[in-house]
């Protein structure tokens, strides 16, 4: 006997609620699409904001290194003063904090050396012996001869007498003394300075600001003085910042060897040499023009200059002229007769 034949089942009904509708996943794509998009957005954002964050504190790092730099070289010249007037303490504290600041700052080491050794020498605690009734012919004397020479100008022996009369007698004429050392310290730090001895008229200019305030004259020539030593310090290591620095200094400024202007000239030859090997031919043509009014280039400067000048400013090409046509010969010149 034959087994019966299953019949087929029949097939559900179709509803709608058991799929998704296919409009729901062009929806859901079209969201992610649109959250990527802002993201990217977003990513651009901040990383153009590093840039100028980034850019931004550069700058400043440069503007703080600049304004340490003159810090330092202020605490060293007031250590220098606090030393010849015996304050080693003070001294010792000043140069420390340059030390900690600057390892490599000029001088700062070896004056400290000799600071600690100051300190180790023993303070002799003898009894005095009574003091006797001072001569006052021999400060008389040496008052004199101070007045003398700082009339004259001689800045260096007026100021020497001053310094044995204050430590024979701290006390005698202390006002009139007082007066002859600014004076004798303000002319001799500007004499220095424009001698080309910057750091020496520096440090004198120093002195005399102890006793009162210095004159606009020598304030701006020590301020001058003090940018020509910064620029100077970056002459041949960076000429991008030696041409910057040495731009806001006086020209007739000098060192002894050469001045403001010529020291400008040179970093501009040489940084022009600099932006041109690095293709910048526009940028070197701007600085060659800037050295060339203010004297002949160098050859190599001469060279590069040319070549960056027909590249950065090439000759434009003359367009060909058209020649008119000639007029004809067989016009008749005058009117026909009727």
């Amino acid at each position: 006997m034959s087994q019966p034949i299953d019949s087929p089942k029949p097939t559900p009904a179709f509803n709608p609620s058991d799929t998704q509708p296919l409009t729901a996943v062009r929806k859901r794509r079209g969201w992610r699409s649109t959250v990527l998009a802002v993201l990217a957005i977003l990513v651009l954002l901040v990383l153009s904001g590093l840039g100028g964050y980034a850019e931004g504190l550069s700058q400043r790092k440069a503007a703080l290194s600049g304004t340490i730099s003159r810090q330092l070289t202020d605490q060293f010249q007031f250590a220098l003063v606090d030393e010849q007037f015996g304050r080693y303490e003070a001294a010792k504290e000043r140069l420390q904090f340059i030390i900690q600041n600057d390892p490599a700052f000029p001088g700062a080491q070896t004056e400290l050396t000799k600071i600690l050794v100051q300190l180790t020498i023993p303070t002799p605690t003898s009894t005095p012996p009574p003091t006797p009734t001072p001569d006052v012919r021999g400060q008389q004397t040496l008052f004199a001869s101070a007045q003398q020479l700082i009339a004259a100008g001689d800045w260096p022996n007026g100021l020497a007498a001053l310094d044995q009369l204050r430590r024979q007698a701290p006390t005698f004429n202390t006002s009139q003394v007082d007066g002859m050392y600014y004076f004798g310290l303000r002319n001799y730090g500007v004499k220095l300075i424009q001698q080309g001895d910057l750091e020496g008229g520096i440090y004198q200019l120093t002195l005399a600001e102890r006793f009162a305030p210095l004159d606009n004259t020598a304030n701006v020539l020590r301020d001058g003085a003090r940018g020509y030593i910064q620029a100077a310090s970056y002459f041949g290591v960076n000429w991008g910042r030696t041409v910057e620095l040495f731009r806001g200094v006086d020209g007739n400024m000098w060192d002894g060897s050469m001045n403001a202007s010529q020291r400008l000239k040179i970093a501009l030859m040489r940084y022009g040499d600099q932006l041109w090997a690095q293709g910048q031919a526009c940028n070197a043509w701007d600085q060659y023009q800037e050295a060339e009014g203010m004297g002949d280039l160098d050859a190599t400067a001469a060279k590069n200059a040319n070549q960056a000048n027909q590249q950065c400013n090439p000759e434009p090409t003359e367009a060909p002229t058209e020649t008119p046509p000639e007029a004809p010969t067989d016009v008749p010149t005058e009117a026909p007769t009727p």
